[in-house]
């Protein structure tokens, strides 16, 4: 089984090329290749397989060639990713599997166009977030009040006074699973400047991770209803680098840099 693994500001992913839809992969198996000490490791595993091939997203075909078949590190499937997406987006490219430009990804939550610039930062439209009201996730019994945002899917976006650094983030925020029966993914928010955040996350199936994509526009959104406002651009500091999200109103654009840094084989 080939492999190649990357990283959006240090979000990573196991690539698994499967054109033809060959490959039978389990949750235990997707659990197995993300373990970090007896596995490749990582935050997820990218399938990449043809849309037409693959009944989830067969309507999507028209205009998207290639479905990111996402997986969680824990083996569970996931709607949307937006690190993933670009770093999918870079491989593809690299690939020779597309033309670099703009072209469509097929996903669960719908079809994503991604843009490749000069500067080797990749784009993702990542589609309009759905403000859906208030929650609350509980840090080490603080309960913080959150901004519920659907981008493909459920994040908790807390927008809060303490220090983000100083959380205990190695259990799962605690959340009301009446408003979130399929589990949430939990954002942690300071702001830190006119339209600049810093963010740590919680991913469902993944737990703590160095960034989050869809995570990092849910974010924006939040920190925005805050300050009073709707559109413009944010920097969103995350532990792994910095991408940028920029809200127009209409939809939603994630941009930062997408990097692979291996190829091999696995022998599972």
């Amino acid at each position: 089984m080939r492999f190649v693994k990357g990283h959006g500001t240090e979000n990573d992913f196991v690539i698994l090329p499967d054109p033809e839809g060959e490959l039978e992969l389990s949750g235990a198996l997707v659990a197995a290749i993300c373990d970090r000490r007896a596995g490749i490791g990582a935050d997820g595993v990218l399938r990449v397989v043809r849309a037409k091939l693959s009944p989830e997203v067969a309507d999507q075909a028209g205009e998207a060639e290639w479905f990111m078949d996402y997986r969680n590190a824990d083996g569970s499937l996931a709607e949307m990713c937006g690190n993933g997406t670009r770093v999918f987006a870079r491989y593809l490219v690299d690939a020779g599997l597309a033309e670099a430009g703009e072209f469509a990804v097929a996903t669960r939550a719908g079809v994503r166009r991604v843009r490749l610039a000069e500067t080797g930062d990749v784009t993702v439209d990542m589609g309009p977030p759905r403000m859906l009201g208030e929650s609350r996730a509980t840090v080490a019994g603080r309960e913080y009040g959150g901004l519920r945002v659907d981008m493909g899917n459920p994040h908790l976006a807390c927008v809060i006074g303490d220090p983000v650094a100083g959380l205990d983030l190695t259990r799962q925020p605690g959340f009301d699973p009446g408003v979130f029966p399929h589990g949430v993914n939990v954002e942690l928010i300071n702001a830190v400047g006119p339209r600049r955040i810093v963010m740590r996350v919680f991913e469902r199936g993944s737990g703590e991770t160095r960034s989050c994509g869809t995570g990092a526009v849910a974010s924006a959104v939040a920190a925005a209803r805050l300050a009073g406002e709707s559109t413009g651009s944010w920097e969103v500091e995350v532990p792994g680098g910095t991408v940028t999200v920029t809200l127009d109103g209409k939809t939603s654009h994630l941009a930062g840099p997408a990097v692979l840094v291996a190829s091999g084989e696995l022998s599972f």
